[in-house]
């Protein structure tokens, strides 16, 4: 034990003889909550502009643009119908809003006219119109099917419809998918931080044997296996003060709710370092000097980083990729995480940290074989 003790804070004192390695293992974290939030931040809302070309001038289309007029974040303005094209081009509007002739009597027998609307910006523009436009027009449409071609009963109806009695409240609401969103874009880089310096500490095994340091320390009493055991014990407690420099960031100084009890995501990402130190053996166990070791420690965090969903929420990608990414530790983390914000107890998600115990048991006994093999031909890595 004794032993295990003085190699720990030997490899502590030469990792950070380098003061820069400070930076590097504590800065980073900070760093990866600062471009979450600056990712999540955005821009303030814009209006959309609309263009609109009436065609009808029939009532019920002119009561339609004026409730466009009325929607929060959206501006109307009449726009000829040889222009379109132009306006558009020019992006003087973020699209068009074509009114046939007729609409106005179609409404009223239930059949209203198709609305055509141009636009170059795809559904992020008609998406949202739609879902206001639609609404509105299938209200309406509703009314002129009641009525069944009795033009007094429609407008009747139409006139209390537009003078209803009741009102609509609003009121603001805090925006908890912005804190969990940015909580999750941290927690993915935190991973993948993680897995780097895993990495990064794991590697000094190869460069003390290219030193010739680990030859002189095997001189002495110390045995190999208690050599790899105080760099497992430098990740952890390297990993552990980089999870806990990123909770209190986040809590005390950013005043981020990631909308779960600290110690339970504390736990998950304890749980994943784990898989992370495994993954570093080996890879450095498989390498034959630090310079591979260096380079395949990126080919491996970076990929697996980015099928995994670390630094994209995993449902953008394709179906076999989301399914692919449950075979790297680094989803089932995440994954863990994203159903405690929706809800799920600590408890139900049993499976998610057993799958990652797994992992790195997987990791490790790999790890440790390549090490006993190597160890039987008289080498070391």
């Amino acid at each position: 034990m004794n032993d295990v003790i003085w190699l720990v804070k030997y490899t502590l004192k030469r990792t950070f003889r380098r003061k820069i390695n400070f930076l590097l293992y504590f800065g980073t974290p900070l760093a990866a909550i600062l471009l979450s939030l600056f990712a999540y931040e955005g821009s303030p809302a814009k209006d959309v502009r609309i263009g609109v070309v009436n065609e009808d001038h029939g009532r019920v289309a002119d009561d339609a643009i004026r409730f466009l007029n009325n929607i929060d974040h959206l501006s109307v303005k009449s726009v000829k119908l040889s222009a379109v094209d132009d306006q558009i081009t020019s992006q003087k509007v973020d699209g068009v809003l074509i009114f046939p002739q007729g609409f106005s009597e179609s409404v009223q027998h239930g059949q209203p006219r198709l609305i055509q609307l141009v636009s170059l910006k795809g559904a992020e523009i008609t998406m949202f119109i739609k879902s206001y436009l639609h609404e509105y027009i299938d209200h309406l449409a509703t009314l002129g099917r009641l009525a069944n071609g009795d033009r007094d009963l429609f407008w009747k109806m139409y006139e209390r419809y537009q003078q209803a009695p009741f009102r609509l409240s609003v009121h603001s609401l805090s925006d908890k998918a912005k804190q969990k969103g940015v909580t999750y874009q941290t927690i993915g880089y935190l991973v993948m931080i993680m897995l780097m310096s895993a990495g990064n500490l794991t590697e000094i095994i190869i460069k003390e044997k290219e030193e010739r340091t680990y030859s002189r320390l095997l001189t002495t009493p110390i045995q190999a296996r208690t050599y790899v055991l105080s760099n497992i014990v430098v990740n952890l407690l390297m990993m552990a003060a980089q999870i806990i420099v990123t909770i209190v960031a986040m809590k005390n100084i950013f005043h981020i709710d990631p909308h779960i009890p600290m110690w339970q995501m504390a736990l998950v990402l304890l749980l994943f370092s784990l898989s992370a130190i495994g993954l570093s053996l080996i890879t450095v166990m498989f390498a034959n000097s630090s310079a591979s070791a260096g380079a395949l420690q990126p080919l491996v965090t970076v990929p697996t980083c980015m099928l995994a969903g670390c630094f994209w929420p995993v449902e953008l990608m394709p179906e076999f990729l989301q399914k692919a990414a449950y075979f790297i530790p680094q989803r089932w983390a995440l994954d863990c995480l994203v159903k405690l914000q929706e809800g799920r107890s600590f408890g139900s998600l049993y499976w998610h940290l057993l799958i990652l115990l797994a992992f790195a048991l997987t990791f490790f006994l790999l790890a440790v074989y390549k090490f006993s093999r190597s160890q039987q031909s008289g080498q070391f890595i």
